[in-house]
């Protein structure tokens, strides 16, 4: 079986545009167990409950970021392996350095194509 038919992947993201789009993408690589949360705190007490291999999230949220959602994730021991990927719109490199201390597996900026987010996720997952 492959790696796609069995990750659990959690989509974060306050717009449902963005979640949408990014669960397209998804299905279009052959994952479909996808989660989504509009916000940090919604996806940790969702991964309390269903635990997944790798979150996406949205950098600009309101009441916890995705830098504060992957603090969260790091912090505790059942969830620090989880694979984190950022996706951000934010130039500011301090945000992408901070994400690297804190434990981020990697990050994609926005706008991007669905090919470079393929790839962004098989440098930390491994092929799809």
């Amino acid at each position: 079986m492959a790696l796609r038919d069995q990750i659990r992947v959690m989509i974060v993201d306050d717009m449902s545009t963005s979640r949408g789009l990014l669960a397209q993408s998804l299905d279009g690589f052959g994952i479909r167990q996808v989660l989504s949360a509009p916000d940090g705190k919604t996806a940790l007490a969702m991964i309390a409950k269903t635990p997944v291999h790798l979150v996406l999230s949205d950098y600009n949220m309101p009441e916890m970021d995705g830098l504060h959602l992957l603090h969260a994730l790091r912090s505790n021991p059942a969830t620090k392996g989880i694979g984190f990927i950022l996706i951000t719109g934010t130039t500011n490199p301090q945000v992408i350095e901070h994400g690297k201390k804190l434990g981020m597996n990697n990050f994609i900026k926005k706008p991007f194509q669905n090919a470079d987010l393929l790839k962004c996720i098989e440098q930390v997952t491994g092929r799809l």
